[in-house]
Protein backbone atom coordinates (compact mmCIF):
# COMPACT_ATOMS: atom_id res chain seq x y z
CA UNK A 1 0.00 0.00 0.00
CA UNK A 2 1.56 3.40 -1.11
CA UNK A 3 1.60 6.00 1.77
CA UNK A 4 1.19 9.89 0.79
CA UNK A 5 4.42 11.42 0.83
CA UNK A 6 5.35 14.97 1.77
CA UNK A 7 6.01 15.65 -1.61
CA UNK A 8 2.39 15.07 -2.61
CA UNK A 9 1.27 17.19 0.15
CA UNK A 10 3.25 19.86 -1.59
CA UNK A 11 1.62 19.21 -4.54
CA UNK A 12 -1.76 19.50 -2.88
CA UNK A 13 -0.71 22.79 -2.05
CA UNK A 14 -0.10 24.12 -4.53
CA UNK A 15 -3.57 22.50 -6.79
CA UNK A 16 -5.86 24.30 -3.36
CA UNK A 17 -4.18 28.07 -3.44
CA UNK A 18 -6.88 29.96 -4.69
CA UNK A 19 -9.83 28.51 -2.82
CA UNK A 20 -8.34 27.22 0.34
CA UNK A 21 -7.55 29.57 3.28
CA UNK A 22 -3.83 29.77 4.82
CA UNK A 23 -4.87 29.64 8.56
CA UNK A 24 -2.94 31.42 10.78
CA UNK A 25 -1.51 30.47 13.88
CA UNK A 26 -4.13 31.80 16.67
CA UNK A 27 -1.70 31.88 19.97
CA UNK A 28 -3.59 31.40 23.67
CA UNK A 29 -3.22 33.49 26.04
CA UNK A 30 -5.27 31.31 28.48
CA UNK A 31 -2.86 28.48 27.67
CA UNK A 32 -0.21 27.09 30.24
CA UNK A 33 2.92 28.36 30.62
CA UNK A 34 4.80 24.96 30.60
CA UNK A 35 2.67 24.26 27.37
CA UNK A 36 1.75 27.13 25.52
CA UNK A 37 -1.45 26.11 23.28
CA UNK A 38 -1.78 27.68 19.91
CA UNK A 39 -4.87 27.08 17.63
CA UNK A 40 -4.85 26.20 14.05
CA UNK A 41 -8.45 27.72 13.02
CA UNK A 42 -9.87 25.46 10.45
CA UNK A 43 -13.51 26.85 11.13
CA UNK A 44 -12.45 30.11 9.26
CA UNK A 45 -12.62 28.40 5.96
CA UNK A 46 -15.15 29.46 3.20
CA UNK A 47 -17.26 26.54 3.90
CA UNK A 48 -16.43 26.44 7.70
CA UNK A 49 -14.09 23.83 8.09
CA UNK A 50 -10.81 21.68 6.91
CA UNK A 51 -12.08 19.63 4.44
CA UNK A 52 -12.15 22.27 1.36
CA UNK A 53 -8.76 21.40 1.26
CA UNK A 54 -9.11 17.65 0.41
CA UNK A 55 -11.98 18.31 -1.86
CA UNK A 56 -10.09 20.56 -3.89
CA UNK A 57 -7.24 18.11 -4.28
CA UNK A 58 -9.45 15.34 -5.29
CA UNK A 59 -11.73 17.06 -7.83
CA UNK A 60 -10.56 18.05 -11.23
CA UNK A 61 -12.24 20.48 -13.70
CA UNK A 62 -12.73 17.50 -16.28
CA UNK A 63 -15.44 15.24 -14.30
CA UNK A 64 -18.48 15.85 -15.12
CA UNK A 65 -19.76 15.48 -11.97
CA UNK A 66 -19.33 14.48 -8.69
CA UNK A 67 -20.83 12.53 -5.58
CA UNK A 68 -19.80 12.24 -1.92
CA UNK A 69 -21.34 10.85 1.53
CA UNK A 70 -20.85 12.83 4.38
CA UNK A 71 -21.95 13.60 7.57
CA UNK A 72 -21.59 17.29 6.33
CA UNK A 73 -18.71 19.27 6.15
CA UNK A 74 -17.20 16.88 3.44
CA UNK A 75 -20.45 17.81 1.29
CA UNK A 76 -20.45 20.83 1.28
CA UNK A 77 -16.44 21.13 0.65
CA UNK A 78 -17.48 19.12 -2.49
CA UNK A 79 -20.45 21.43 -3.25
CA UNK A 80 -18.15 24.44 -2.53
CA UNK A 81 -15.48 22.68 -5.06
CA UNK A 82 -18.21 21.71 -7.55
CA UNK A 83 -19.11 25.31 -8.07
CA UNK A 84 -16.36 26.63 -8.42
CA UNK A 85 -15.30 24.59 -11.06
CA UNK A 86 -19.13 24.14 -12.75
CA UNK A 87 -20.01 20.89 -12.37
CA UNK A 88 -23.04 19.24 -10.77
CA UNK A 89 -22.55 17.88 -7.23
CA UNK A 90 -25.04 15.01 -5.12
CA UNK A 91 -24.26 14.53 -1.57
CA UNK A 92 -25.50 11.94 0.46
CA UNK A 93 -25.63 12.42 4.19
CA UNK A 94 -27.64 10.73 7.05
CA UNK A 95 -30.29 11.45 8.78
CA UNK A 96 -28.57 12.86 11.99
CA UNK A 97 -26.66 15.77 9.94
CA UNK A 98 -27.53 19.02 11.63
CA UNK A 99 -29.68 21.11 9.98
CA UNK A 100 -26.80 23.93 9.65
CA UNK A 101 -24.55 22.02 7.44
CA UNK A 102 -27.59 20.29 5.38
CA UNK A 103 -28.73 23.97 4.83
CA UNK A 104 -24.75 25.11 3.89
CA UNK A 105 -24.52 22.41 0.45
CA UNK A 106 -27.93 23.16 -0.65
CA UNK A 107 -26.90 26.94 -0.86
CA UNK A 108 -23.77 25.98 -2.40
CA UNK A 109 -25.85 24.46 -5.27
CA UNK A 110 -25.73 20.75 -4.09
CA UNK A 111 -27.84 17.83 -4.50
CA UNK A 112 -28.24 16.99 -1.00
CA UNK A 113 -30.06 13.05 -0.04
CA UNK A 114 -30.99 12.38 3.34
CA UNK A 115 -30.86 8.54 4.45
CA UNK A 116 -30.73 6.28 7.50
CA UNK A 117 -26.88 6.30 8.53
CA UNK A 118 -26.48 3.13 7.51
CA UNK A 119 -27.29 3.43 3.83
CA UNK A 120 -25.49 6.45 3.05
CA UNK A 121 -22.11 5.05 1.65
CA UNK A 122 -24.08 2.61 -0.18
CA UNK A 123 -26.85 4.86 -1.94
CA UNK A 124 -24.00 7.31 -2.51
CA UNK A 125 -22.27 4.27 -4.77
CA UNK A 126 -25.48 3.56 -6.51
CA UNK A 127 -26.10 7.24 -7.26
CA UNK A 128 -22.87 7.77 -8.76
CA UNK A 129 -23.43 4.61 -10.90
CA UNK A 130 -26.26 5.96 -12.13
CA UNK A 131 -24.92 9.19 -13.19
CA UNK A 132 -21.35 8.12 -14.08
CA UNK A 133 -20.08 10.50 -11.71
CA UNK A 134 -16.75 9.72 -9.79
CA UNK A 135 -17.48 9.52 -6.01
CA UNK A 136 -15.43 11.38 -3.79
CA UNK A 137 -15.02 9.79 -0.30
CA UNK A 138 -14.46 11.85 2.68
CA UNK A 139 -10.99 10.30 3.76
CA UNK A 140 -10.56 7.07 2.10
CA UNK A 141 -7.80 8.47 -0.74
CA UNK A 142 -4.32 9.39 -1.39
CA UNK A 143 -5.69 12.99 -2.55
CA UNK A 144 -7.76 13.73 0.17
CA UNK A 145 -5.03 12.72 2.61
CA UNK A 146 -2.50 14.68 0.94
CA UNK A 147 -4.80 17.85 0.45
CA UNK A 148 -5.47 17.53 4.27
CA UNK A 149 -2.01 17.22 4.78
CA UNK A 150 -1.59 21.12 4.02
CA UNK A 151 -2.70 21.52 7.53
CA UNK A 152 0.30 20.47 8.83
CA UNK A 153 2.37 21.76 6.06
CA UNK A 154 1.32 25.20 7.21
CA UNK A 155 1.95 24.25 11.05
CA UNK A 156 5.74 23.09 10.43
CA UNK A 157 5.99 26.72 8.60
CA UNK A 158 4.74 28.68 11.02
CA UNK A 159 6.05 26.89 14.05
CA UNK A 160 9.14 24.97 12.91
CA UNK A 161 10.00 24.01 16.77
CA UNK A 162 6.00 22.88 17.78
CA UNK A 163 6.29 19.82 19.99
CA UNK A 164 2.60 18.48 20.27
CA UNK A 165 0.06 19.04 17.52
CA UNK A 166 -3.27 17.40 18.01
CA UNK A 167 -5.75 16.46 15.88
CA UNK A 168 -9.77 15.49 15.38
CA UNK A 169 -10.06 11.71 14.56
CA UNK A 170 -13.01 10.59 12.98
CA UNK A 171 -12.56 8.23 9.08
CA UNK A 172 -8.54 9.80 9.84
CA UNK A 173 -7.87 11.28 6.73
CA UNK A 174 -7.24 14.78 8.66
CA UNK A 175 -4.67 13.18 10.97
CA UNK A 176 -2.96 10.95 8.15
CA UNK A 177 -1.90 13.46 6.47
CA UNK A 178 -1.14 16.05 9.12
CA UNK A 179 0.43 13.21 10.67
CA UNK A 180 2.54 12.72 7.98
CA UNK A 181 3.86 16.04 6.93
CA UNK A 182 4.52 16.79 11.11
CA UNK A 183 6.87 13.56 10.59
CA UNK A 184 8.68 14.97 7.57
CA UNK A 185 9.31 18.35 8.95
CA UNK A 186 9.13 18.51 12.78
CA UNK A 187 10.28 14.95 13.75
CA UNK A 188 10.56 15.76 17.10
CA UNK A 189 6.68 16.98 17.55
CA UNK A 190 4.07 14.48 18.63
CA UNK A 191 1.13 13.61 16.90
CA UNK A 192 -1.45 12.97 18.97
CA UNK A 193 -5.23 12.34 17.50
CA UNK A 194 -8.13 13.03 19.35
CA UNK A 195 -11.80 11.27 19.31
CA UNK A 196 -14.63 11.02 21.24
CA UNK A 197 -14.78 8.45 24.03
CA UNK A 198 -18.72 7.47 22.45
CA UNK A 199 -16.66 7.13 19.18
CA UNK A 200 -13.31 6.23 19.92
CA UNK A 201 -12.75 3.15 17.52
CA UNK A 202 -9.50 4.77 16.45
CA UNK A 203 -8.00 4.25 19.28
CA UNK A 204 -8.94 0.82 19.64
CA UNK A 205 -7.74 0.18 16.43
CA UNK A 206 -4.13 1.71 17.19
CA UNK A 207 -3.94 -0.54 20.11
CA UNK A 208 -5.27 -3.79 18.83
CA UNK A 209 -2.60 -3.13 15.49
CA UNK A 210 -5.76 -3.54 13.35
CA UNK A 211 -8.76 -1.79 12.36
CA UNK A 212 -11.85 -2.13 14.56
CA UNK A 213 -15.85 -1.39 13.43
CA UNK A 214 -18.16 0.26 16.48
CA UNK A 215 -21.11 -0.22 15.73
CA UNK A 216 -22.62 2.81 13.70
CA UNK A 217 -25.81 2.93 16.68
CA UNK A 218 -22.96 3.55 19.00
CA UNK A 219 -20.73 6.64 17.42
CA UNK A 220 -24.22 8.23 16.59
CA UNK A 221 -24.35 9.21 20.05
CA UNK A 222 -21.34 11.70 20.20
CA UNK A 223 -22.13 14.88 20.10
CA UNK A 224 -19.16 15.45 18.12
CA UNK A 225 -21.51 14.76 14.83
CA UNK A 226 -18.17 14.80 12.10
CA UNK A 227 -16.67 12.34 14.42
CA UNK A 228 -19.22 9.70 14.09
CA UNK A 229 -17.49 7.36 11.09
CA UNK A 230 -17.98 4.15 12.55
CA UNK A 231 -14.13 2.90 11.58
CA UNK A 232 -11.02 3.66 9.77
CA UNK A 233 -10.17 2.58 6.09
CA UNK A 234 -7.22 0.53 5.56
CA UNK A 235 -5.72 3.42 3.94
CA UNK A 236 -5.78 5.87 6.97
CA UNK A 237 -4.87 2.91 9.68
CA UNK A 238 -1.58 2.33 7.65
CA UNK A 239 -0.78 6.18 7.78
CA UNK A 240 -1.81 6.48 11.67
CA UNK A 241 -0.07 3.31 12.36
CA UNK A 242 3.24 5.04 10.92
CA UNK A 243 2.77 8.70 12.16
CA UNK A 244 0.33 8.92 15.71
CA UNK A 245 2.00 8.90 18.61
CA UNK A 246 -1.54 8.26 20.67
CA UNK A 247 -4.80 8.77 20.99
CA UNK A 248 -6.50 10.54 23.64
CA UNK A 249 -10.27 10.41 24.44
CA UNK A 250 -12.99 12.78 25.24
CA UNK A 251 -16.53 12.71 27.14
CA UNK A 252 -19.14 14.53 25.73
CA UNK A 253 -19.20 16.95 28.67
CA UNK A 254 -15.51 18.16 28.01
CA UNK A 255 -15.98 18.57 24.17
CA UNK A 256 -19.12 20.80 25.23
CA UNK A 257 -17.34 22.82 28.11
CA UNK A 258 -14.26 23.35 25.19
CA UNK A 259 -16.75 24.70 22.24
CA UNK A 260 -18.05 27.25 25.37
CA UNK A 261 -14.20 27.95 26.30
CA UNK A 262 -13.28 28.49 22.59
CA UNK A 263 -16.07 30.63 21.61
CA UNK A 264 -15.59 32.66 25.71
CA UNK A 265 -11.80 33.25 25.19
CA UNK A 266 -10.36 33.19 21.86
CA UNK A 267 -13.81 33.78 20.27
CA UNK A 268 -13.96 31.61 17.78
CA UNK A 269 -17.13 29.33 16.86
CA UNK A 270 -16.13 25.54 16.99
CA UNK A 271 -18.73 22.70 16.29
CA UNK A 272 -18.05 20.04 18.82
CA UNK A 273 -16.26 18.04 16.36
CA UNK A 274 -13.86 20.85 16.05
CA UNK A 275 -13.32 21.40 20.07
CA UNK A 276 -12.22 18.06 20.70
CA UNK A 277 -8.58 19.09 20.87
CA UNK A 278 -9.10 21.75 23.51
CA UNK A 279 -11.18 19.66 25.23
CA UNK A 280 -8.17 17.08 25.63
CA UNK A 281 -5.80 19.99 26.11
CA UNK A 282 -7.56 20.82 28.59
CA UNK A 283 -8.95 17.97 30.87
CA UNK A 284 -6.54 15.50 30.21
CA UNK A 285 -2.90 17.21 30.69
CA UNK A 286 -1.96 13.84 32.07
CA UNK A 287 -1.84 12.18 29.23
CA UNK A 288 -0.45 14.89 26.66
CA UNK A 289 3.44 15.63 26.34
CA UNK A 290 4.95 19.24 27.62
CA UNK A 291 5.71 21.93 25.09
CA UNK A 292 4.80 24.06 22.39
CA UNK A 293 0.99 22.56 21.42
CA UNK A 294 -1.12 23.44 18.23
CA UNK A 295 -4.88 22.22 18.69
CA UNK A 296 -6.47 21.93 14.91
CA UNK A 297 -9.94 23.30 15.35
CA UNK A 298 -11.08 21.83 12.17
CA UNK A 299 -14.70 23.09 11.84
CA UNK A 300 -17.04 25.24 13.04
CA UNK A 301 -20.43 24.83 11.65
CA UNK A 302 -23.07 24.01 14.74
CA UNK A 303 -26.23 24.73 14.88
CA UNK A 304 -27.22 28.10 16.73
CA UNK A 305 -28.94 26.58 19.01
CA UNK A 306 -26.31 24.42 20.38
CA UNK A 307 -23.66 26.90 20.54
CA UNK A 308 -25.78 28.84 22.94
CA UNK A 309 -26.42 26.20 25.40
CA UNK A 310 -22.92 25.38 25.00
CA UNK A 311 -21.38 29.07 25.38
Amino acid sequence: MRLVTLGDIHSAAETIAGTALRTQLVPCAWGDADRPLWLKPENLQPIGAFKIRGARNAIRPEMPGVVAYSSGNHGQAVAYVARQLGIPAIVVVPDTTPEVKIAGMQNLGADVIVVAPAERVSRAEEIAAEHGYPLIPPFDHPDIIAGQGTVGLEIAEDLPDVDVVLVPISGGGLISGVGTAIRALAPRAKVIGVEPALAADARESLAAGRVVSWPIEQTQQTIADGLRSPRLSELTFAHIHQVVDAIVTVTEEEIGAAVGVLARSSHLVAEPSGAVTTAAYLYHREELPLGRTVAVLSGGNINPALLAALV
